[in-house]
């Protein structure tokens, strides 16, 4: 399936540049890292685009399950917070749901 990495790259995407805007505004860093952080955003967006789905509101609904647990993962690696259970409990819950947005039948 396709659809999983590109959701997972659009994640990525989409948190790294919603970072660099809190990088900026909340850690006081340079305003220049809103020039990788508004590409990363365009990347996100375009990425959304590429997912075979007939609606752009199912793509989006189905993406909001991978975007929890890519954030997670973010929150570990990037900000060296591990997640706690309540977290991988949560990201799981959201990630069935996401799976079954997308791979559910359709017309019924």
């Amino acid at each position: 399936m396709l659809a999983l990495p590109t959701f997972v790259l659009a994640a990525v995407a989409e948190i790294g540049g919603c970072f660099a805007f809190w990088a900026w505004l909340r850690l006081g860093r340079s305003p220049l890292w809103l020039i990788p952080g508004v590409i990363s955003l365009v990347l996100f967006a375009w990425l959304l685009t590429r997912v075979d789905a007939d609606m752009a509101g199912r793509a989006y609904a189905a993406y909001g399950g991978i975007y929890i647990g890519t954030s997670l993962m973010w929150m570990w690696l990037v900000e060296g917070s591990r997640p706690d259970r309540w977290d991988g409990i949560g990201a799981a819950i959201c990630l069935v749901g996401a799976m079954v947005i997308l791979l559910g039948p359709r017309g019924a």
